[in-house]
């Protein structure tokens, strides 16, 4: 019998909650016959307690420790029926993470007894498995979540005004030769003043971290030696992945992080997984949900032995129960009164919207965010597809939302390769994809405009191959994309020609400064600033090594001057509200200027007709845009294999237009020219002009 002192609890809060004398414990299961929490040592290598939880109301079981404190390692074991056919997986000899769990102690050990059913027998699933799995968990943690914030303030930037940072909190401070090497790579690394000014200076408001939330290296990357770097799955949704952590540091690391990014006017925005889980198909481990009550947590088949998957890992998450979506929405809510995030990106983001084939914008998910007072408030970003029927949604998420337009992405990078026809596509791009996004009031920066994310080739890799070589990850190059609508600029992968470095220069530069000049919401990723190569590697998420992370020292000149040219082009953009509208723009005239707000124009003079448009040879193109002042931009962008002479417009108020960026050299500033003077538009080359 237990020494310690048990008493009934409270179904509310969910987890493991310290209130300064004791610990409460509440976990929810609709089928569960019983519940016990296990205790385990500071180490978490020996159990030394199993207790039943006293009680049981409205479908959680729950139970008060006054002896328990802060630090105590714990995990549960849950009794029910182990029925697959009739999508029921209890089985008490398998060690379950708590879905609540504030911290995890330890790293999975992958073995057979970790899987609820014998991995060996021929009836798979169906079979059931006795081993006890303990040894081979990590463990949950209680936490005491106090903390000092000071003067934390949250940096609230205007959406208009926002860029992002995409970055991975390993690949980014790995290398840096300045910080501690067991610092490098954690929570730590991201507060070094190095790291920071670096974000500071290049013009960033936002860093966008990949999963920060504990995840698991799958079981066939451990066998070949490689691991899950990406962190797309995740197992706890309140826990920062220990892996991120400092040694000898606290999860509270994480919360230093934040309050350091935002003393540098910096928001926090998460890359977050509430899609699915790290548990796999039905042949895939029992390590906390499909114990704990698979039929309620997972979407089921019309065969409940079976999962409804739309995401391609295995499970889909229920959102449609409410203990589900109470979980995911707590874990948000988590991370932002507790952790001051201040936003979230969202993976796989159609999968939350569904009922089964069909996605609607007003599922519950997304009912639930929308009124919630908390984090209605925040930066929220959706990957608009996922793998099932009707899966791609860009432009159909609800009002508050913002989402990555891969359309922008494949057009602006379909147009520098050269392709034919894209100037109609291109115009869309560059004044925020109206047509995708201009109702119930949303704005052009619900356009999270990228040409590179972590999927893909880096920007590097995107001028520099023509094809993906993902031969390291060790599956014959089947994974990653096929369409990458790249262009090596003559020859693949590294080169010594001058004349291809030149090119690629250039193209790197075209797609920076295209991207920084489009209406919406830019987003760089880490590294593309400043040359960061995968070496042909467009699917590296199995790579946390050199192929992944981010170089620091001994730059060449030419990465070097292209971290210059992106600062430049970044610092333009926020000087400059023309490029950061709070309206669609389509041409209105400009209060007392009698021009109007857009206009585009042709090389040899004047504006563009619909004939003009419909010329799929055209590659060549100016926009003007004007405001209530006497400010005018134009942007002339030339993708053409051969130089053109382009006549500049005239414009009333603009007596000069003044070179403030161009494309060949990178050179910042420059010549003047008169109003209808001809200027030369290099071969796949761009100017910004300032009037």
């Amino acid at each position: 019998m237990s020494r310690l002192r048990v008493r009934p609890g409270t179904p509310h809060p969910l987890g493991a909650t310290w209130d300064g004398s004791g610990v409460n414990f509440a976990l929810f299961s609709a089928h569960a016959e019983k519940v016990e929490l296990c205790l385990f040592d500071r180490q978490g290598r020996r159990e030394l307690e199993r207790i039943p939880l006293p009680e049981h109301t409205h479908e959680v079981w729950h139970g008060y420790f006054p002896d328990l404190r802060p630090g105590q390692l714990y995990g549960y074991r849950v009794y029910g029926p182990y029925e697959p056919k009739a999508g029921h997986r209890f089985n008490p000899h398998k060690l379950l993470i708590d879905p609540y769990a504030k911290a995890l102690y330890g790293e999975l050990r992958w073995h057979e007894a970790c899987f609820g059913y014998r991995v060996s027998s021929s009836r798979e699933d169906l079979s059931f498995d006795r081993r006890d799995s303990a040894r081979s968990m990590p463990k949950c943690v209680v936490i005491d979540p106090a903390v000092t914030w000071g003067a934390d303030v949250a940096p609230k930037t205007p959406w208009s005004d926002t860029i992002i940072y995409e970055a991975h909190v390993g690949g980014l401070t790995a290398l840096h030769p300045e910080i501690p090497g067991p610092v490098r790579g954690t929570f730590g690394a991201l507060t070094d003043p190095d790291v920071i000014d670096h974000l500071v200076k290049l013009g960033v408001t936002a860093i966008e971290l990949m999963p920060v939330q504990a995840f698991f290296d799958d079981e066939f990357l451990v066998r070949k030696g490689l691991s899950n770097y990406w962190g797309y799955n995740t197992a706890a949704f309140f826990a920062p992945a220990p892996r991120f952590i400092s040694p000898g540091a606290s999860i509270h690391e994480f919360k230093t992080m934040v309050r350091k990014l935002h003393e540098a006017n910096i928001e926090v925005i998460l890359d977050v997984v509430y899609n699915h889980t790290a548990e796999g198909n039905r042949l895939g481990p029992t390590l906390s949900f499909r114990g704990i009550d698979n039929s309620s947590y997972y979407i089921l088949g019309d065969d409940p032995r079976y999962y409804f998957d739309t995401t391609g890992t295995g499970n889909t998450l229920n959102l449609r129960h409410p203990r589900v979506l109470q979980m995911v929405t707590d874990s948000l809510r988590y991370w932002v009164e507790e952790c001051h995030v201040d936003g979230f990106r969202f993976d796989l983001a159609t999968a939350l919207g569904r009922d089964r084939d069909t996605f609607h914008n007003d599922a519950a998910f997304f009912d639930a965010i929308r009124q919630d007072p908390v984090l209605s408030r925040t930066k929220l970003i959706a990957e608009p597809w996922d793998i099932g029927p009707g899966g791609y949604q860009l432009g159909n998420f609800p009002p508050g939302w913002t989402e990555w337009n891969g359309a922008y992405r494949d057009v602006v990078r379909s147009f520098w390769k050269g392709d034919d026809g894209m100037l109609p596509d291109l115009a869309r791009s560059l004044l925020g994809f109206a047509d995708l996004f201009e109702h119930r009031g949303r704005k052009p920066w619900a356009s999270i405009n990228l040409i590179t994310a972590h999927d893909g080739f880096t920007l590097n890799d995107l001028v520099s191959y023509n094809d993906k070589h993902n031969e390291e990850n060790g599956e014959d190059s089947r994974d990653g994309h096929d369409d990458n609508r790249s262009w090596n600029c003559g020859v693949e992968g590294p080169t010594d020609d001058p004349a291809v470095l030149q090119l690629r220069d250039q193209q790197r530069r075209n797609f920076l400064l295209t991207l920084l000049l489009s209406q919406g919401t830019p987003m760089i990723v880490m590294g593309d600033e400043q040359g960061r190569t995968q070496n042909g590697n467009n699917n590296a998420y199995c790579q946390d090594n050199e192929t992944s992370w981010m170089k620091w020292a001994d730059l060449p000149e030419r990465d070097l001057a292209l971290r210059d040219f992106t600062a430049a082009a970044i610092a333009f953009r926020k000087a400059h509200p023309l490029l950061r509208q709070t309206r669609f723009l389509h041409g209105e005239e400009v209060p007392g200027r009698d021009i109007p707000n857009v206009q585009w124009l042709k090389p040899e003079g004047g504006f563009m007709s619909a004939e003009d448009w419909q010329d799929g040879l055209r590659k060549c193109i100016g926009l003007m845009l004007c405001d209530e002042g006497t400010s005018c931009v134009l942007i002339i962008i030339n993708a053409a294999p051969n130089d053109l002479s382009f006549r500049l417009p005239e414009a009333k108020g603009v007596e000069m237009w003044q070179r403030r960026l161009e494309t060949v050299h990178g050179e910042v500033g420059g010549a003047e020219f008169a109003p209808d003077a001809e200027v030369t538009m290099v071969a796949r080359s761009m100017i910004l002009l300032e009037g």
